[in-house]
């Protein structure tokens, strides 16, 4: 599990519309970074549209929205809801299991592996500054807005 202080693990993950991005490209500015289980759901809609609105007012930070979707996908969520930031694929879950986020679930009585919804607010040199774990969708991006001030 990766704690505050500790640095980010590297990755390489391809943005919405197949570009790489890198921990490396993120170094010299503030990064949100949030992991969240599937793009067009409610809660995760919810999420990203905080994030959406609150963005003019998050100064000198980056938010990226992580998900095992496919850019395919990712494009549609953005057109859909008008995101105004990047979202990665991790199709694999490689960043997701380097995270320790790759979690058994529950639903309606089912197992089933998917992303325990994490945010972790990266440093200027991709050291990790604050970590959320088992986010509640609603009001978070307000919480990370207030830790980013």
């Amino acid at each position: 599990m990766i704690e505050e202080g500790q640095p980010f693990p590297d990755f390489t993950l391809n943005d919405q519309d197949g570009n790489a991005v890198s921990l490396a490209s993120l170094n010299g500015q503030e990064t949100v970074l949030y992991f969240y289980p599937k793009d067009d759901t409610s809660g995760c809609t919810a999420e990203a549209c905080e994030f959406r609105d609150l963005m003019p007012s998050i100064k000198g930070a980056r938010i990226i929205g992580i998900s095992p979707d496919s850019e395919k996908s990712h494009r549609k969520f953005i057109g859909k809801y008008n995101l105004n930031f990047t979202l990665l694929a991790d199709v694999d879950q490689t960043l997701a299991k380097a995270c320790d986020i790759w979690v058994e679930k529950m639903l309606y009585g089912k197992k089933y592996m998917g992303v325990e919804r994490t945010t972790y607010l990266l440093d200027e040199n991709g050291v990790v500054a604050k970590v959320w774990r088992k986010v509640n969708p609603v009001g978070h991006a307000a919480e990370v807005q207030a830790a980013l001030a």
